[in-house]
């Protein structure tokens, strides 16, 4: 055989081996490789509940002043608040006015006791109040926010204009806010052929032709002007007669001027020249808005904090207006009432609890809810974009006037060492209503005594 032919038989065979061997293994495949078991999961662990919120009880301290069912709404609030907080117990305590919630806190402090976390004081006294190292700054909460800016922007300025200090320190939130109104009794001036009066002059046209006099007695007086709490009240004089009594510092007052000075003189002059009011100091506050509604006087000036009273104890239409300025088509007002201030003796988890109830109560529905119910003014623009308010408004058009007059607002007065200064100005100008001295001599005596008292604050 020749190696030619040897190697072509070879080669043949290898490939006969070849093609056997592929049919062998399309017809019958190897056994798979057992397949590794995975091993029996293990059950995940319970799920971990986050603990629960350490539990934390304020007490706030709260001022009525206002004849209104003030105590049952904050209890209601309360209620609310804590359905969405389970962990936080608000305790109220009611104290009576304004006065008597500082004397009570500044009793407990003084006595070595724990100051409540909360409490609604006069947006005035923040100097005080900062003197006396009680209260803590709360522009840390607002920077916590994630709406912070846009927060402070929805109240009205006109009363967040004395929540914050010199310094720009924000020390307190409005809440139970109000303004200097004048009331009058529409139906008489619709009778007696008078418009509601746009200046000192029509103001006091208006009394004199309102009064109404039997001989020597007076059954009905043109206005009553309670002056037995005075700065507040007569600051709209002082603003409408163009000069503010407080200046841009805390250390400014402006008793002095002479436009101050005609202020006075105006007053006085609605009851000795016009006969409109009765003479002399008028301790008539808590009266006031009840004389009105009964018919003893034509108009008041007073808070609009009177306003839900007055709606439900007046038969006749009732007005509501700024205060008359001097000059025709001017009107003044100046902005009252308490702020939420939050005190630093209280402890920490005590002043977030009071901070977050803050945040709850002044939300646009409870602000408005308090609007309707007591006549302040919400302390919130948004609160007036509810439909509560909006159907309240619609059928008691003098809730929007209450709030439109603030863009007549002054400052309020509030300077360093209040309590003292305030005194000082009330005693001269009530000795200036009572006759004791003249108005230009009772103002200056005032300036003179109450710079003595911020000199050491300059």
């Amino acid at each position: 055989m020749s190696k030619k032919l040897f190697f072509i038989l070879i080669a043949s065979l290898i490939l006969v081996g070849l093609v056997l061997s592929g049919c062998s293994a399309v017809g019958t495949p190897p056994a798979a490789e057992k397949a590794t078991e995975a091993p029996a999961a293990t059950e995940a662990p319970a799920a971990t509940e986050a603990p629960a919120a350490e539990p934390v009880t304020i007490q706030v301290f709260y001022p009525v002043a206002v004849d209104a069912p003030i105590a049952d709404m904050l209890k209601s609030y309360i209620a609310d608040f804590e359905k969405e907080n389970p962990n936080i117990t608000v305790e109220p305590v009611f104290s009576g006015g304004y006065g008597d919630v500082k004397t009570a806190i500044q009793t407990t402090i003084d006595g070595g006791g724990q100051p409540p976390a909360l409490a609604v004081m006069l947006a005035a006294d923040v100097y005080d109040l900062i003197n006396a190292d009680y209260i803590a700054p709360i522009d840390d909460y607002i920077k916590n926010m994630d709406d912070g800016q846009a927060y402070l922007d929805d109240f009205f300025p006109a009363f967040l204009e004395n929540s914050r200090t010199e310094d720009g320190k924000l020390w307190s939130i409005p809440f139970q806010r109000s303004a200097v109104v004048l009331y009058y009794n529409a139906d008489l001036f619709k009778k007696n052929g008078i418009e509601p009066p746009d200046s000192w002059q029509a103001l006091a046209e208006a009394g004199q032709k309102l009064t109404v006099r039997d001989g020597d007695n007076v059954t009905r007086w043109g206005i009553e002007w309670p002056s037995g709490w005075p700065y507040w009240l007569f600051q709209p004089l002082a603003i409408g007669a163009g000069q503010n009594i407080v200046g841009d510092s805390s250390t400014e007052v402006i008793f002095d001027n002479p436009k101050v000075i005609e202020a006075v003189q105006y007053y006085i002059d609605l009851s000795h020249k016009y006969k409109a009011m009765a003479e002399g100091v008028q301790g008539v506050w808590g009266q006031a808005p009840s004389d009105l509604a009964s018919g003893q006087t034509a108009m008041i000036v007073h808070s609009s904090g009177s306003l839900r009273g007055l709606l439900e104890q007046a038969d006749f239409e009732l007005g509501v207006m700024a205060v008359p300025g001097k000059e025709k088509g001017t009107f003044a007002t100046v902005p009252g009432g308490g702020n939420l201030y939050i005190f630093k003796g209280a402890p920490k988890a005590q002043q977030d609890a009071a901070w977050k109830f803050i945040e709850f109560l002044t939300q646009p529905k409870y602000a408005a809810d308090f609007s309707i119910n007591t006549g302040y003014i919400a302390s919130r623009k948004s609160a007036y974009d509810t439909q509560a308010m909006k159907d309240y408004i619609a059928k008691n058009p003098q809730a929007a006037a209450t709030r439109d007059i603030l863009q007549y607002a002054g400052k309020e007065f509030s300077v360093q060492d209040l309590g003292e200064v305030r005194n000082i100005f009330h005693d001269y100008l009530q000795k200036a209503y009572n006759g004791e001295m003249s108005p230009s001599d009772a103002m200056a005596a005032a300036q003179k005594a109450a710079d003595e008292a911020l000199a050491p604050f300059k």
